[in-house]
């Protein structure tokens, strides 16, 4: 099966990027979580949606404007994704404060909350 695209590609980027605006300096969401904000275009099957949506988050990112904080989305893993441009994006959130162990940042301390979490944002450090 061939990888397909969102039905409107410019609208869906355009989503993925006005919540991406809204992950704060020092924190991360990855690509899954940014998909599951969305809610699935017209004629889009959930289970299709599932499937192929992380990807087309990075895409989307990948495109991003200028405006948009690109650095702070990662793999589900908390890793930054094999790619052109993956020095500055480690070398960006070293700056932002994130902090990587074994090139991995724990997302239970720098993952966001997502747009309407209240509370704080991370977990205390225990060490």
């Amino acid at each position: 099966m061939a990888f397909p695209e969102p039905p409107d590609k410019s609208a869906y980027y355009r989503q993925v990027w006005a919540i991406a605006r809204q992950i704060p300096q020092g924190q991360v969401a990855t690509y899954g979580q940014l998909a599951k904000l969305i809610p699935p275009p017209n004629g889009v099957a959930a289970a299709d949606y599932r499937a192929f949506s992380p990807r087309w988050v990075g895409h989307a990112m990948a495109e991003c404007p200028s405006d948009v904080p690109w650095q702070r989305v990662v793999n589900a893993q908390g890793k930054i994704s094999d790619r052109r441009g993956a020095a500055k994006q480690y070398a960006l959130l070293q700056v932002e404060g994130v902090d990587f162990v074994n090139q991995q940042i724990d997302l239970k301390q720098y993952q966001w909350r997502g747009p309407n979490a209240t509370g704080p944002a991370r977990q205390a450090k225990l060490f």
